[in-house]
């Protein structure tokens, strides 16, 4: 059975084509900067948006049309298997992500929802052995269920916090049996709604310490995924632990975490932070930490998590220059966490959404080429910081210099020449790489 009869395989056709099912800017075999495109984008597409949102927000029901409903939830769970993988064979994606529980049902016991997941994953182990897709990240999802009210890891019940371990081992139990390359933490809970009655540092301490306990576990059954840990500054804790890529990165090192742990990052969530995206991987790439990354974006009207399908140019472009300037992204990848509007409700949308977000994604990756090869941004930081090259710049950067030698320095040469960063012309000339 085919769940988009109507839909061939998805290919590039060019920018001149009309067939709605086509890529226009997205040619895997495209050679940039000596890879191919597919190489540098490692696209995957996401579980939950993908299979399990049916449409309804907080003012209307459900109103997705999709064709695997069922007699029961492990019939619809068993259905949604081989429609995800329909889509993932037309779009040639390689990659996709989930999290336990969208995969499935929890059923009425933790001993049900395992079984259940041992059931789906040996369906989408034989769908992987067919296709050669790829799993690049699992998680576990710590934050729906209601005893995870208070947390997982911060939680103030130890049995909640053995529960969470035990969705943690389970995880990467799949992750070795799934092979997949990363294995992500996303603390939706963990944070809190007052410090009334938060003791943070023994939250933040048994957060670590389920850290800890998953690297041992993983170095035991002798696979050990890339962990990455995914920041979000709230919703639905009112203030999460993890708020931006900086707080997260504090947390490691803190926690002396930073041989195991990387970032997944996500555009809408540095919205929230009231960061720009680039922003967010940049800080990542200082501390040598960017691990893979959520492709949507936000609506800066809404000031929730909108989760679109990116179509912003700009944005993907300033996001493909950091990738490159990282050296990559593997064994990370971009992940589309996004979910079609309500409004695109018919299940070809799920295809062309996904075709959107990722011709989006490929203009931004030929932009961010051309500006890497022209060194823009290199040559901009060269002249904003060519003081630094003079004598006394040298001296500072060789850290020969004292407050009491600089104080000397600045007492006989207090007229300091500044020079404009003709910022409005710059963005200007960076227009012209968009198109």
């Amino acid at each position: 059975m085919s769940f988009f009869p109507n839909v061939k395989q998805v290919q590039y056709e060019g920018v001149n084509s009309k067939n709605k099912y086509a890529f226009r800017h997205y040619n895997p075999d495209e050679i940039i900067l000596g890879k191919t495109m597919k190489a540098h984008l490692r696209f995957a597409v996401a579980y939950w948006h993908t299979m399990t949102q049916d449409g309804s927000d907080p003012f209307g029901d459900a109103i997705n049309i999709r064709d695997w409903q069922a007699d029961s939830p492990m019939e619809v769970a068993k259905k949604r298997v081989d429609a995800f993988f329909e889509i993932l064979e037309k779009l040639d994606v390689d990659y996709f992500c989930f999290h336990d529980v969208d995969i499935a049902p929890q059923g009425d016991s933790l001993e049900e929802f395992f079984q259940n997941v041992d059931t789906i994953t040996d369906l989408i182990k034989e769908k992987m052995d067919q296709t050669g897709k790829k799993l690049l990240w699992n998680t576990a999802n710590m934050f729906s269920h209601p005893h995870f009210t208070n947390g997982a890891g911060s939680t103030n019940n130890a049995e909640v916090y053995a529960i969470a371990a035990a969705q943690v081992k389970k995880g990467i139990d799949i992750s070795k049996k799934l092979n997949g390359a990363n294995y992500v933490f996303w603390g939706g809970r963990e944070g809190y709604e007052s410090l009334l009655n938060t003791d943070m540092k023994f939250e933040q301490e048994n957060i670590a310490r389920l850290f800890k306990m998953s690297v041992a576990y993983a170095e035991k059954i002798g696979y050990k995924p890339q962990f990455l840990i995914e920041p979000k500054p709230k919703e639905p804790s009112k203030h999460q632990y993890d708020f931006d890529a900086a707080t997260t990165m504090a947390f490691i090192q803190k926690y002396h975490l930073e041989n195991d742990f990387k970032l997944n990052l996500e555009a809408n969530h540095a919205t929230l932070a009231g960061h720009t995206f680039e922003h967010e991987l940049n800080v990542a790439r200082v501390y040598e930490a960017l691990g893979s990354i959520d492709a949507n974006q936000g609506d800066l009207l809404l000031g929730w998590d909108t989760d679109e399908f990116p179509t912003n140019i700009y944005d993907t472009t300033l996001t493909m220059y950091e990738l490159l300037e990282n050296g990559g992204i593997a064994p990370g990848g971009i992940n589309f966490d996004a979910k079609v509007r309500r409004s695109s409700f018919e299940m070809e949308d799920l295809l062309l959404a996904h075709i959107a977000g990722m011709d989006t994604y490929a203009r931004g990756l030929k932009a961010a080429a051309r500006l890497k090869s022209d060194g823009f941004f290199n040559q901009l930081k060269a002249e904003r910081y060519q003081s630094f090259k003079s004598d006394l710049g040298k001296s500072i950067l060789a850290d020969k210099e004292s407050l009491d030698s600089l104080a000397e320095y600045a007492m006989k040469h207090d007229t300091v020449n500044l020079e404009s960063g003709h910022l409005e012309y710059v963005k200007s000339l960076l227009n012209d790489y968009l198109v």
